[in-house]
């Protein structure tokens, strides 16, 4: 199965523990991207309001502000043609936590520990602004 990923793709990642934040840094660039950093939902929305993000991968439980409260504000603020596109990154995966996830407007869901491929595939569901792109079969070589 081909997936296409764009390698165009503004990210923020959203984690505020440092061990997270080099995993997933380290597989983003296997991938071929990068991404700048937040440690919680405050600085989320000052990094929206002064750059556009394709996409954020929103850590859950952050301090300060979590990632299920930041999304609630970033769907107030922002339009839907500027809004990221949110994936939610969370080691809690029981309780309905996914659901509410989804149901605060967060467009997908991926559990940690972070696996490359999963990653992969949720960053190839977000829609793309520039058809720069690399399938799964050369992306084997990129690392």
């Amino acid at each position: 199965m081909d997936i296409v990923l764009n390698l165009s793709l503004k990210i923020l990642l959203a984690e505020d523990n440092v061990i997270n934040q080099k995993v997933a840094s380290q597989m983003l660039k296997q991938l071929g991207l990068k991404a700048d950093l937040a440690t919680n939902g405050l600085e989320v929305l000052d990094a929206l309001r002064h750059q556009q993000y394709d996409v954020v991968l929103m850590d859950v439980q952050m301090p300060e502000m979590d990632g299920i409260e930041a999304t609630r504000q970033i769907r107030q603020e922002w339009n839907q043609e500027n809004s990221p596109w949110i994936i939610a990154v969370t080691a809690n995966t029981i309780g309905g936590v996914r659901e509410e996830c989804l149901n605060v407007g967060m467009n997908d869901f991926i559990s940690k520990p972070l696996n490359k491929d999963v990653l992969m595939e949720a960053l190839s569901k977000c829609p793309a602004s520039t058809p720069v792109s690399l399938t799964v079969n050369e992306q084997q070589s990129v690392e």
